[in-house]
């Protein structure tokens, strides 16, 4: 027997704040409205902020589909300082005089990552190695050999530097450590860096400009959630999930 869909079946865009992970979103909004089944479609670090799609009820059965999209950051690197975790949770591993860096010149260092890329995913990340994600074993102070991945880079530019910031845009696919890349940049510049700050604008067709603040999301009543959820339908249809009209197909 098919199930009857509902008004919270589908998705919502929240915007996410510093502070809590992807999974306290997820765990603040189930919690909020009483729903069964919530999931989110690509994990935001704690320091991020920025688009987090999260999947309500039978939407939860496009979370897989919908993760694989591509995604488009903004974000600062911050040059002269080093961490562990190549971000600002991080500890300070080293500290440099930061050289005369001129926005050319930076443009030039990212233009050598777009297209293809191997990524080495940074020790502190939740990757599992002998079923113990990295970050639990860069605790006690190991490291271990990483597989590299395959990612692949559309478009980074840095638009504007100010020492030692420099603010840039990211376009990537799924899986992509954005950290790792500040932390190769400021290896070429020769002092160091690490990402200071990074917000997901944007996941294949969905915009942050179109997403909630997460205060103002947990103020809503039911009701006003059922307003914002985007259908299942739609939600189907954004995944790419099915064919073109025939009729709007040319022979």
């Amino acid at each position: 027997m098919m199930q009857t869909l509902t008004p919270l079946d589908g998705a919502l865009l929240v915007d996410k704040p510093v502070g809590p992970t992807s999974h306290d979103v997820v765990a603040a909004v189930r919690r909020r409205f009483d729903l069964k089944k919530v999931g989110h479609c690509g994990t935001l670090d704690p320091n991020a902020t920025g688009l987090l799609v999260l999947v309500l009820g039978r939407g939860t059965k496009l979370a897989e589909k919908l993760m694989s999209d591509d995604k488009v950051y903004e974000g600062e690197i911050k040059f002269g300082v080093t961490t562990d975790s190549y971000d600002a949770d991080g500890t300070v591993t080293a500290t440099a005089p930061v050289p005369p860096l001129t926005l050319e010149q930076l443009n030039r260092w990212a233009a050598e990552f777009v297209g293809d890329l191997m990524q080495v995913p940074p020790m502190v990340s939740a990757v599992k190695k002998g079923g113990v994600p990295l970050y639990k074993l860069a605790r006690k102070g190991l490291e271990v050999e990483r597989e590299p991945r395959l990612v692949h880079i559309y478009r980074f530019r840095f638009l504007e530097y100010r020492e030692p910031i420099g603010r840039f845009e990211l376009a990537c696919t799924k899986g992509t450590y954005v950290r790792s890349i500040a932390h190769e940049i400021g290896q070429k510049a020769g002092c160091g860096a690490h990402l200071a700050t990074l917000r997901r604008v944007q996941s294949g067709n969905f915009h942050v400009r179109d997403a909630t603040p997460l205060d103002r999301v947990l103020q809503w009543s039911k009701e006003e959630l059922e307003r914002h959820v985007i259908p299942l339908l739609q939600l189907a249809q954004a995944a790419g999930l099915f064919p073109p009209n025939p009729a709007q197909v040319r022979p």
